[in-house]
Formats: C-alpha cells, sequence, structure tokens
C-alpha cells in the first residue's frame, strides 16, 4: 500500500485544470483515485477520459464508475432512449468532443452511438469495467455515496454508488470508515450555492468543488490519519453558475 492517497474530484471535461493537479502526482507514492464524472458538461472529455485511462494502465490509478460514466454508456447501449435526456445532462459536449463540433444535430442518435462505440471499442471496454468503490485502509472512496441504511454498505444497490444524495449526505455513518465522495457539488452541500471549499461532517467529504460551473477543482491527498493537503484550482473561464 503506498503512503498517501491522491483524490481528484469531479472532472467534467475540465482537462487543464486536471492537469495542473497531476503536476502534484507522485506515482512512486501516492495512490491517485479519480472519483468518476470525468465526463460531459465541460469541453475536453475526450482528453479527460484517455488521461484516465493511461493513468489506470501505467500508474496503477483508481478511476471510479460516475453517473456520468453511466449515463453515456446508457446512451450507447440504447441511443434513441437516451439521447435527449442524456444531451440535457452535458452529452453534448461529450459526443463533440469524441466526434467533432455540430454532430449532435448532424446524425441520429444511432448514427452517433455506431461511430463512438466503432471508433472508441478500447475506451468503452474499459469504462464499462470502472469499479463503484475503493477502500483504503480507514478510507472509502466512492462517486455518490452508500446506503446508510443497510448493516453493511457493501450491500449498497450499485446504482446508489454512483447517484445517492440526501439519504447519504443526512444518514449517520455507522460504517466506521471515513467516507470521500463526489457527485454533488460542494458549494450546495455547504447550503449557500457558494462556497467551494471541501464539505466535512460525520467522517464524510464531499471533494466536488463545482468547477464545471465556475466553481473548483480538489486535488486531496490523504495518508492513514487524514487531510495533509488540499490542493484546489479555482476555474476563471466564467463566473459561477447555480444550475445543477
Amino acid at each position: 500500500m503506498k503512503s498517501f492517497v491522491f483524490a481528484i474530484g469531479d472532472l467534467h471535461g475540465n482537462y487543464d485544470l486536471f492537469q495542473k493537479l497531476l503536476k502534484d502526482y507522485d506515482p512512486a507514492i501516492h495512490q491517485l483515485v479519480l472519483i468518476g464524472d470525468l465526463n460531459d458538461r465541460g469541453p475536453k472529455t475526450k482528453q479527460c477520459f484517455f488521461q484516465g485511462m493511461q493513468l489506470v494502465q501505467e500508474t496503477g490509478a483508481i478511476y471510479l464508475r460516475g453517473n456520468h460514466e453511466e449515463y453515456f454508456l446508457q446512451f450507447l447501449q440504447s441511443p434513441e432512449d437516451w439521447f435527449y435526456p442524456y444531451l440535457r445532462n452535458g452529452g453534448e459536449e461529450t459526443i463533440e468532443s469524441l466526434l467533432h463540433p455540430g454532430a449532435t444535430e448532424e446524425y441520429s442518435p444511432t448514427e452517433i452511438a455506431m461511430m463512438i462505440r466503432s471508433q472508441y471499442k478500447e475506451l468503452i471496454d474499459f469504462l464499462c469495467e470502472r469499479p463503484l468503490y475503493y477502500e483504503w485502509g480507514k478510507y472509502l472512496f466512492v462517486h455518490a455515496g452508500v446506503d446508510l441504511n443497510k448493516k453493511d454498505w457493501h450491500e449498497t444497490d450499485p446504482s446508489d454508488f454512483i447517484w445517492i444524495r440526501e439519504p447519504f449526505h443526512e444518514g449517520k455513518n455507522q460504517t466506521g470508515k471515513t467516507i470521500v465522495f463526489g457527485h454533488t457539488i460542494t458549494p450546495m452541500l455547504h447550503g449557500d450555492m457558494q462556497t467551494t471549499d471541501l464539505w466535512i461532517k460525520d467522517s464524510k467529504i464531499g471533494i466536488d468543488g463545482g468547477a464545471v460551473f465556475g466553481g473548483s477543482l480538489h486535488g486531496v491527498v490523504f495518508d492513514e490519519h487524514g487531510i495533509i493537503q488540499d490542493i484546489e484550482y479555482q476555474n476563471n473561464e466564467g463566473p459561477w453558475q447555480s444550475r445543477f
């Protein structure tokens, strides 16, 4: 087991901020954990996807499945059913990053899915294999959270690992684990739709600072005792947007 974990919050196509954080990543001492949602909404999903895959293959990084990876895979599986819901949740940016600008208007949903499946088979196979959680000592890393009503959190429904919100945020954590998660932006967890700092409560640590909405991207370094560094980069390309 490496001496530290380096956990990175939801990227959503913010490749440039991703690169800034990776300057502090040392594979010799850090276990890198990508908390999921590398795609959708932001402009550079393709670069984020392939960087994530490379880090897993070359440095042993952990890339967790998020609900937006799930959206993407569901669209590819049933394009006619999922096309418009996926577009409403940031899928247009992903499709155009993987194909080209205007692709969502130029082709039918089925044609889009066929082209992506044909051109990116290795990537799709990789995304299908992403784990739902990662345990490291007293820490549990997961995209959205766990079902705190289960006697054993391992029995959480697979969809809850990537989708759960309030029941996890508000439930009592009796798992014995410090749970590090993304999915819900920390400005929402703080209750003011402004504060992008980490959200820490009841041995739960929210690290999604809402970078794609004009918030910030966190890279959090843990040792066995707690947080030793929080590297936060603000997304200065646009004003804060409270759409979610």
